[in-house]
């Protein structure tokens, strides 16, 4: 299975997913052009991605496409390169979750229908539960699965 514990020489791959990811999606949402272009820096983000190498796990079948991050039973955060998405690189991540980590729960940004329908996809369900993401006026949605 291409799915296996975070190698710390991938710690620069996971930073770029989380980068470019965030600047595709979040920063049309809050247009913070410090933050996501001055602080959402790879070099920046790799120490903290350091932090997290034992619950964080990577989609490599030979190139590293995607990852997870896990929390307990929840869903912390989870990525794939964006070139490679709609490959079901994520669909694998999640479903391992599910399957060996108990994953059940995760919050997602409310303005990111993409994102809710692939986990609506996998039988996670919208709760009333809603949070404002820190820092920010826009509010995450908690999702859980039955």
């Amino acid at each position: 299975m291409p799915i296996r514990q975070l190698p710390p020489a991938n710690l620069a791959r996971i930073a770029e997913f989380e980068v470019f990811n965030y600047r595709l999606i979040f920063y049309p949402n809050f247009r913070s052009g410090e933050f996501y272009f001055d602080e959402m820096i790879v070099p920046n983000l790799m120490p903290l991605s350091a932090d997290f190498i034992p619950s964080i796990l990577v989609y490599d079948d030979g190139v590293v496409k995607g990852f997870l991050h896990y929390g307990g039973d929840e869903v912390l955060r989870l990525y794939v390169e964006l070139v490679m998405q709609s490959q079901g690189i994520g669909a694998a991540l999640l479903e391992y979750a599910i399957r060996e980590l108990n994953g059940k729960r995760l919050w997602v940004l409310e303005k990111n229908p993409r994102a809710i329908a692939f986990y609506q996809q996998h039988a996670f369900r919208v709760t009333e539960e809603r949070r404002l993401e820190e820092g920010t006026e826009e509010y995450l949605v908690r999702l859980e699965r039955e």
